[in-house]
C-alpha cells in the first residue's frame, strides 16, 4: 500500500490565484470556463448549493478575464485559449448579505459598489440610489479602460434567502435587489460578460424579469460537473489523495473510495449526469483523514427549515419525489411545495427521469445529507435537539447488536427527559417520528410501506435483521401486534434472508411517551 502524503487543501479559500500560487489542491475546471465564455451568451446564471465551489468558479473567471495567463499554465484552458485579453472586472460578493432590513441592505449594496469604485480609482458620485451608482460605475470603468466590462455577481440571492418564508419582508428586500440589478440590461453595450451565481434559480425570486436574454445553465448537461467534483475527476486528478486517505483510515484505496461514495457522492444537477461529490466535505475528509458530516457542521440554513415547517415536511420519503421541470421555475410566493427548494439547496438531487410522466425523480444524494437533514427535521419534534446526539450513540449500539428492547428503553428514557415532544398527537406523526429516529441512526428505513393486505407503519433494515413496526396511540402493544399478525405483514418480506422481527408499540398521548411494546422474532422459512 502506498505511503503517499496528503496535499495542502484550500479549506475556506475560494481565491483561485492563491490556490495556484501556493500549489494547493485544485481540480481543473478551466475547460468549463472556456466553454461558457465562448458560448455566445453574454448573461449567464448558475445555481448550485452552498459550499459547492461557486465562489472559486467566480474567482477563476475573474483571473481569466483579467488576462492572468501565468496562473493557467498546465491547465486545460492553456491549450484552448489562443488570444489572451485583459478586461476590467467588477466583482460583487453578496454572500455576506443576510439579516438585513431595507436600509441596511441598501447600505450593503452601496458598499459593494464603492469597493469596485476604489479598485478603479473612481470617485463616488453623490447618490445613495444603487441603480444610479451601478449605472455610473459601469459607464465610468468602460470610459476609463476603453474596454467592455465583465460583471461577476456571486451568491446574488443571499440577501433574500433569510426572508424567503416571510412574504412582506421578501417583497420589500426584493424591491431593493431589483433596483440593484435593473441597470444591467440597459448597460448591454458596455458589458463583455455577466455571470451570476446563487442557490435558487433566478425566476424563483422574480427579480430578473427584465432579463429576457439571460442563459440559465444550471441544468445543462454540458455544465453538469462545472461545480463539485465528479467521480472521474476524483479518481484521476485526486488518485494520490485517495491513496493517502486510505493509509490514514487503514483501508485499501478501493475501500476508501467506497466510503467517500457512500457519504459524499450522488449529486446530479441534470439528467443524465456524471456522479458529483460534495467538494467541501470531500476536501475536508482528505485534510482531516476521517469521514465525517462536514457539510452539516457549517449549519443547515434557517430559511430551509422554516420553509419545510411551512409546507409540513416532517419526513423525507425513501421512495423519492416526482418533480416536473416547471416546478423548478415557480416564483417563491407561488410555490405549492418546498421540494424544488430542497433540490436547489442540495438536500435532494436528481436520481432519474421518468419519460412517460416527463418528470424528474428526486431523492437524498448520500448518507451525509440523509443524516444531517434528519437531525434538522427531528428538531421539529423535540424542544432540546441537542440531546439527540446522546440518543444516537445509545440506540445505535443497541440496534446494531439486535437488542431492540434495549433500544426502545433508550428511546423511552430520552422521551422522559424530553416530555414535550411536538406533533406527537396522532399515529401518523408517531410513525414519522420513529422513522426519523431510525434514519438518524443510519439504518435504511421506510414509513407506511404498502403490502397487499395493508400498510406497515415503519420498516427498518439492519445488517442482521428486518424490523416491522406497528404503532398504536392510547391502545396497547398487543393490539399493535395482532394487526401485524392479522395482516400477515412478514409474508410480504419473504425475499430477505434476514430474520424478521415484529414490534408492536403503544404510545400514551397524556404522558407523551412509549408505555409498552411487544417483540417477536420470526426466522426465515
Amino acid at each position: 500500500m502506498t505511503t503517499a502524503q496528503p496535499r495542502l487543501y484550500p479549506i475556506g479559500n475560494p481565491y483561485f490565484p492563491e490556490l495556484i500560487e501556493q500549489r494547493l489542491a485544485y481540480v481543473d475546471k478551466t475547460a468549463y470556463v472556456y466553454r461558457m465564455t465562448h458560448s455566445g451568451a453574454k448573461y449567464v446564471f448558475l445555481s448550485r448549493p452552498r459550499r459547492f465551489g461557486k465562489s472559486l468558479l467566480v474567482s477563476t473567471l475573474e483571473a481569466y478575464f483579467e488576462g492572468r495567463q501565468e496562473l493557467f499554465k498546465g491547465l486545460a484552458i492553456e491549450a484552448m485559449e489562443k488570444e489572451w485579453h485583459s478586461y476590467p472586472v467588477l466583482h460583487f460578493d453578496l454572500s455576506m448579505g443576510g439579516d438585513f432590513d431595507k436600509e441596511s441592505l441598501n447600505r450593503f449594496l452601496l458598499h459593494q459598489i464603492e469597493t469596485n469604485e476604489r479598485r478603479f480609482g473612481i470617485s463616488s458620485i453623490e447618490s445613495t440610489d444603487v441603480n444610479i451608482r451601478m449605472t455610473e460605475l459601469v459607464k465610468r470603468v468602460h470610459a476609463q479602460t476603453d474596454e467592455r466590462v465583465v460583471i461577476l455577481i456571486d451568491e446574488y440571492d443571499a440577501p433574500l434567502l433569510g426572508v424567503v418564508h416571510e412574504v412582506h419582508n421578501l417583497d420589500t428586500l426584493r424591491g431593493v435587489m431589483v433596483n440593484f440589478f435593473k441597470p444591467l440590461k440597459g448597460l448591454n453595450p458596455y458589458i463583455r460578460f455577466c455571470f451570476l451565481t446563487g442557490v435558487t434559480k433566478f425566476s424563483q425570486l422574480s427579480i430578473f424579469s427584465a432579463f429576457n436574454n439571460i442563459e440559465n445553465i444550471s441544468m445543462d448537461t454540458d455544465y453538469a460537473a462545472i461545480c463539485g467534483i465528479s467521480r472521474e475527476e476524483l479518481t484521476t486528478q485526486m488518485r494520490e489523495d485517495i491513496e493517502a486517505l486510505a493509509v490514514r483510515l487503514k483501508l485499501t484505496p478501493q475501500q476508501a473510495l467506497d466510503k467517500l461514495v457512500e457519504y459524499y457522492d450522488g449529486y446530479h444537477f441534470t439528467w443524465p449526469s456524471p456522479d458529483i461529490f460534495n467538494p467541501f466535505s470531500l476536501i475536508m475528509a482528505m485534510k482531516k483523514g476521517r469521514i465525517d458530516h462536514y457539510w452539516f457542521e457549517t449549519g443547515t440554513p434557517t430559511y430551509l427549515i422554516e420553509m419545510m415547517r411551512q409546507y409540513g415536511i416532517t419526513y423525507i420519503d425513501d421512495e423519492g419525489y416526482a418533480c416536473e421541470s416547471e416546478q423548478f421555475d415557480q416564483p417563491t410566493e407561488r410555490m405549492t411545495d418546498v421540494i424544488p427548494l430542497l433540490y436547489q439547496s442540495g438536500y435532494l438531487t436528481i436520481k432519474g427521469y421518468d419519460d412517460d410522466c416527463e418528470s424528474y425523480i428526486l431523492n437524498v444524494p448520500n448518507k451525509e445529507v440523509r443524516l444531517g437533514l434528519t437531525r434538522g427535521l427531528l428538531a421539529n419534534y423535540v424542544e432540546q435537539p441537542g440531546l439527540v446526539r446522546d440518543m444516537i450513540s445509545r440506540m445505535y449500539r443497541s440496534i446494531y447488536r439486535g437488542q431492540i428492547d434495549e433500544a426502545l428503553r433508550d428511546m423511552q428514557q430520552v422521551f422522559n427527559r424530553l416530555p414535550y415532544c411536538n406533533h406527537a398527537d396522532s399515529e401518523g406523526s408517531l410513525q414519522r417520528l420513529l422513522a426519523l429516529v431510525f434514519v438518524l441512526l443510519g439504518y435504511k428505513t421506510l414509513a407506511e410501506v404498502r403490502t397487499s393486505t395493508g400498510r406497515v407503519d415503519v420498516v427498518m433494515t439492519t445488517p442482521s435483521r428486518l424490523y416491522l413496526f406497528e404503532v398504536k396511540l392510547d391502545q396497547s402493544a398487543e393490539v399493535a401486534m395482532r394487526q401485524i399478525d392479522l395482516k400477515d405483514y412478514p409474508a410480504f418480506f419473504t425475499y430477505t434472508d434476514r430474520p424478521c422481527v415484529k414490534v408492536g408499540i403503544n404510545f400514551d398521548k397524556t404522558t407523551r411517551n412509549l408505555t409498552d411494546w411487544t417483540i417477536e422474532e420470526q426466522r426465515p422459512g
